[in-house]
């Protein structure tokens, strides 16, 4: 059986990074975020009607890399963070996404520290915010009960909080 993990977490709090070292130390797949390639092939600034666009993209990647998973699926972002990004940006979200939301099925969730300096990148809009995110999706997380771990620290204090928590979940 495949364990979905989700993590999630404000802009410049390396998902990417220890979504990739988990599914390397694990021999896995992960799903980058569908974003990063979309904005650049877009070569716009986004609208709200991106951002259905962005989920869509996002679950149909992570559907697809599911199926050549060895044990975990490590998904860097998940709809949620694009359902609280459109509500912050445009007061609402679509309802498509809203009900992916409700019927995604992850066994866990990696929720990224915003103890990390901010690198500085083009797509990244909200230096100042990062502590207002963290908070939404940690209350997310937990009005929703859904499983997780805060992972803070230096890069490999993550790594090594992250893969001692994944590897528990097959004890």
């Amino acid at each position: 059986m495949i364990k979905r993990i989700g993590i999630i977490g404000p802009e410049s709090t390396g998902k990417s990074t220890l979504s990739q070292q988990l599914a390397t130390h694990f021999h896995t797949q992960w799903v980058p975020e569908f974003a990063r390639q979309y904005l650049i092939d877009i070569n716009r600034p986004y609208e709200e009607s991106d951002l259905l666009a962005i989920a869509k993209g996002q679950k149909e990647k992570e559907e697809q890399l599911f199926r050549s998973a060895n044990r975990f699926l490590f998904c860097d972002t998940t709809l949620i963070v694009v359902k609280v990004w459109s509500e912050h940006s445009y007061g609402r979200c679509d309802p498509w996404i809203e009900e992916q939301v409700d019927q995604m099925q992850y066994d866990y969730f990696l929720l990224t520290d915003i103890d990390m300096p901010w690198e500085e990148d083009s797509q990244r809009e909200h230096p100042h915010m990062r502590k207002y995110f963290f908070d939404i999706y940690q209350t997310y997380l937990e009005k929703e009960c859904l499983p997780y771990t805060l992972v803070s620290g230096n890069e490999e204090e993550r790594l090594q909080l992250a893969i001692a928590k994944v590897a528990s979940l097959t004890a």
